[in-house]
């Protein structure tokens, strides 16, 4: 492998952990630094609060903080019921109320996870235990790394929501015990109620004397993590208001005197705004204001389509200096990459090189495989309404990472974060698309600018110009196999860019276009998230070839799963066929250790009959495992005149212990169809720096003729909760890609899937 000095890098809080001497010391030092944080949950008239987590009302009602955001992945629900089944709670009595960000409720999990993206790329520390780890979860908390991605709102938060709910519980059955004159312990909590023997006080009772005592120490959490909500299903709290329509997503805020706005910026890279005919767009009726930077200009109306047609009327003008995106360079660079280097190698087990001598080796194998950028195309495009005045901004916004976003638009209008007040809302679909901060820029400045309220919406043309796209990426495999038919060494090749890189620039304060370049070159462990297989092959080799991409990259739902178990599942197929091996023997013979995904294998297997993917059959196999889970999926798939069809997708999934069953499924239920929407389409190509795609007609989503039957089952069991939200998105295009190579004999390897023609 070729070897690449690491850039030069400049303090920030990100590069605090650098080295093994001076920066981990002092890192280490400041980890002990004890520092106590004040909740920031508030109570109205009426409510006592117990902790950050949750506030309980003279009337028994029981309301519970969301530190995350929501964006139909139901953490509202999950994370209240985990809280409401430790206290006891009546889940009739129980409500959500999302709070800003807070150093009580940093995303530690993920920042020791996503650790390796925010070092430098020559530093290697074990973040999984001791004081680095430690150090990383107090810097998590100082910078308030409020962070919702990665399947981990419940994997992070399920024993500090059990705590809260057990500290409330024992200082209820403490008011309670007082005036039984009984020991504390001996009460129980059960539907809002405590209870002793046949004696029984509701928590409205009790609360204003339970809320002036001192929780115990330590908090005595229930044996059990199940009990009469967690782990059952349960209505979920936000589908009332979805359904009658009080839900308040960022675009049904409503302030007095307020405007709306829309905004046009040129292509990705290094672009400002030439001219714009302001006096065009205030002819159009309704529009008041035009407001130029020097990279964007927005149309200021009393109402959203005046504004987005001043914009056309303005005829705005840009430049943009260096490299454009174009799809044919991009993925011309792509294969220049893995040619000519430099690689960084992330795996090494045995000797992949001896294994793959023509003395060693009776076949060797090749495959390239390839995915294209993809969009993320939620319903809701990016927007935000923002208030200005007295030198504080209040900001509405729905966002992965509120604390980034805070300190965007304190950056733009020359403030502080703190006199920044962020309202969290509910989001119309993410898929990581909510990370962008850019958009809180832009409206902190038109409100600044026009000295009123505005509401800003992107369009879905500027959302997509603008949007961090899932890297494009190449995967170029070679395996090795012996007589009889057993892969004997494995090497795996990635290039693609460095996107989680790109990602932590841009959320240490970096703009998009910097955070872009300041990544280029630099390897991301990352960006081979998914391809550390499960198959227990004797050497293997895991390199990423990182690749500047003309245009912003970002985190996707299922992050680099996304494309890797398309390459790794698709790969695996074409051995099995090359071994003479049915698909699924193929992988259990593989599976040594793999308890938990052998069982989803052999489930999935008997749930759909598995026909051992015969030819003609038009089924194909697929598994993997990420995020403590583990799936698998068998897909029956064929061509049309009109393209691909799928019939059938089943699904067998270990999930660890479901906090809500039924919530789980639609996770399940809902990242398959992104999957197939992944297969299918949901990319764009590139053309003078800007997406070919400008509408959602433009991308090919599945419609609701087009989704397959779906059956999901979970794999029982008392393991600790896995990601659920991400888990059903990798292994689909694998499995469709391998169910038409069954059908059809034809080996597809690029997404979308058709997207040369047969």
């Amino acid at each position: 492998m070729n070897e690449k000095a690491a850039p030069k890098d400049g303090p920030s809080r990100r590069t605090l952990l650098i080295g093994g001497g001076v920066g981990v010391g002092l890192l280490v030092a400041w980890g002990v630094w004890p520092r106590r944080y004040a909740p920031n949950l508030r109570a109205a008239e009426g409510e006592h609060l117990f902790g950050p987590w949750l506030k309980i009302g003279e009337d028994g009602s029981v309301v519970v903080a969301i530190p995350q955001s929501e964006s139909g992945q139901g953490v509202y629900t999950a994370l209240a019921q985990i809280i409401a089944g430790e206290l006891g709670a009546d889940w009739r009595s129980v409500a959500v109320q999302p709070v800003p960000p807070s150093p009580l409720f940093a995303n530690t999990l993920l920042a020791r996870e996503w650790s390796p993206a925010f070092l430098p790329e020559n530093v290697s520390l074990d973040t999984g235990g001791g004081p680095v780890a430690s150090s990383i979860n107090e810097l998590a908390r100082r910078d308030m790394f409020v962070v919702t991605g990665g399947s981990s709102s419940i994997r992070q938060f399920e024993r500090p929501c059990r705590e809260a709910g057990a500290a409330a519980r024992a200082l209820l059955c403490q008011a309670a015990a007082a005036r039984w004159d009984t020991d504390w312990e001996q009460c129980q909590t059960d539907r809002g109620f405590v209870t002793f023997g046949k004696r029984r006080l509701s928590f409205a009772q009790l609360v204003v004397e339970a809320s002036q005592l001192d929780p115990p120490s330590p908090i005595p959490v229930n044996p059990s993590p199940r009990n009469r909500l967690s782990g059952h299903d349960a209505p979920r709290l936000d589908l009332s208001a979805k359904i009658d329509g009080s839900a308040s997503f960022a675009g049904d805020v409503r302030l007095p005197d307020m405007l709306f706005a829309s905004v046009r910026a040129g292509p990705a890279g290094d672009t400002s705004l030439l001219s714009a005919d302001s006096a065009a767009a205030l002819k159009i009726r309704g529009v008041v204001q035009v407001v130029k930077t020097d990279d964007w200009v927005a149309a200021v109306a009393s109402n959203w389509w005046a504004a987005n047609q001043a914009l056309d009327a303005m005829s705005p003008v840009f430049r943009t200096k260096g490299r454009m995106a174009d799809s044919g360079q991009i993925s011309q660079s792509l294969s220049d990459a893995i040619a000519k280097g430099p690689g960084f190698r992330a795996t090494k087990i045995g000797d992949v090189d001896a294994a793959m001598a023509p003395e060693t080796a009776t076949r060797i194998y090749k495959a390239d495989y390839s995915v294209g950028a993809a969009v993320h195309a939620p319903i809701e495009t990016r927007t935000a309404t923002a208030d200005f005045r007295n030198g504080r901004l209040q900001l509405w916004l729905a966002s992965q990472a509120p604390q980034a976003a805070k300190e965007a638009a304190a950056m733009a209008i020359g403030i502080d974060a703190d006199d920044v007040m962020l309202y969290p809302v509910l989001a119309g679909g993410s898929f990581d698309r909510n990370f962008d901060s850019l958009i809180a820029a832009q409206v902190a400045v038109i409100a600044k600018e026009v000295g009123r309220p505005v509401q800003l919406t992107w369009s879905r043309a500027e959302d997509f110009i603008r949007d961090h796209v899932r890297s494009p990426a190449l995967g170029r495999l070679s395996a090795a196999m012996n007589e009889n038919g057993a892969i004997t060494g494995l090497a795996v090749r990635v290039a693609t860019a460095s996107s989680m890189r790109e990602l932590a620039n841009r959320i240490d304060g970096e703009t998009v276009d910097k955070g872009r370049k300041k990544a280029s070159g630099e390897f991301d462990p990352l960006a081979l998230d998914g391809a550390q297989m499960p198959y227990a092959i004797p050497n293997i080799t895991i390199d990423h070839f990182p690749v500047p991409m003309p245009m912003p990259t970002g985190p996707y739902r299922g992050l680099a799963n996304s494309y890797n178990c398309f390459f790794i599942e698709g790969f695996i197929d074409e051995l099995a066929q090359y071994a003479g091996v049915e698909p699924l023997s193929f992988r259990m013979q593989m599976l040594i250790g793999q308890t938990r995904l052998a069982r989803c294998l052999t489930g999935v297997a008997t749930m759909a009959g598995w026909d051992g993917g015969a030819s003609g059959s038009g089924r194909g196999i697929a598994c993997h495992s990420m995020r403590g889970s583990h799936i698998a999926i068998i897909a029956t798939a064929r061509t049309s005149e009109t393209g691909v069809r799928v019939d059938r997708i089943h699904a067998m999934a270990d999930c660890g212990r479901l906090i809500n069953p039924d919530l789980a499924r639609q996770q399940i239920e809902g990242g398959i169809v992104f999957g197939l929407a992944q297969a299918l389409g949901s990319a764009t190509d590139y053309e003078s720096g800007l997406p070919t795609a400008r509408r959602l007609r433009d991308i090919d989503l599945p419609k609701l003729a087009d989704v397959p039957e779906i059956v999901v089952e979970f794999a029982r069991n008392d393991e600790a909760p896995g990601g659920v939200s991400e888990l059903g998105v990798p292994a689909v295009a694998p499995a469709i890609a391998n169910a038409l190579f069954s059908a059809a004999d034809i080996r597809l390897r690029e997404l979308p899937l058709l997207s040369r023609g047969l």
